[in-house]
């Protein structure tokens, strides 16, 4: 299979999404340090880069958060053929494949709010190049927790409240508030 990787720019200044043409993992990996990545081949390899301060993957690509000073006109074609290469020779996201749980636990508030996550906020947030995880949900406030492009990302408290909270404030009228777990 002919790898093909191409670039898009994410809300966060800081990060580029690259995109290949072939499944990279099941759900959504973060390796926000490079301690993280000594599980991760693939993100192990990146972090060797010292322009690299973040990685993290879902689906069908890996986003890069780079270093302050670093330029993305320096830096992209650099690792853009580093991940065509990682992608050609089959380098591991992670070593033990994780299954992606997608069973709902809770009260039946809880389960229709993970089902909203789950099927609207989703795939928007990972269009961005990150992801968005359910923590909790107690007294009308509900937890995430963002990660990837979305972690530190200068509009990511406008998508939590212009976005997500109006969403689940509309479809489940016992959210009264929807707030960021840090990291």
């Amino acid at each position: 299979m002919n790898i093909n990787v191409y670039t898009e720019s994410t809300p966060n200044p800081a990060t580029m999404k690259f995109i290949v043409n072939k499944l990279l993992v099941n759900g959504s990996v973060d390796y926000a340090t490079k301690e993280s990545a000594e599980k991760s081949p693939f993100a192990k390899e990146l972090y060797k880069f010292s322009f690299v301060n973040g990685v993290f993957f879902a689906s069908n690509f890996v986003t890069v958060t780079k270093t302050e000073g670093s330029d993305w006109n320096d830096i992209e074609p650099i690792l853009k053929e580093f991940v065509k290469g990682a992608v050609e020779s089959e380098l591991k996201v992670q070593e033990v494949e994780q299954t992606v749980d997608v069973d709902f636990e809770g009260t039946e508030t809880e389960i229709k709010i993970q089902q909203i996550l789950n099927d609207y906020v989703r795939p928007a947030v990972e269009q961005d190049g990150g992801a968005i995880s359910y923590r909790s949900f107690d007294a009308g406030v509900v937890t995430v927790e963002l990660r990837g492009s979305c972690s530190g990302c200068p509009s990511s408290t406008v998508t939590l409240k212009a976005g997500i909270e109006n969403l689940l404030k509309r479809m489940v009228p016992e959210v009264t508030e929807v707030v960021s777990e840090a990291l």
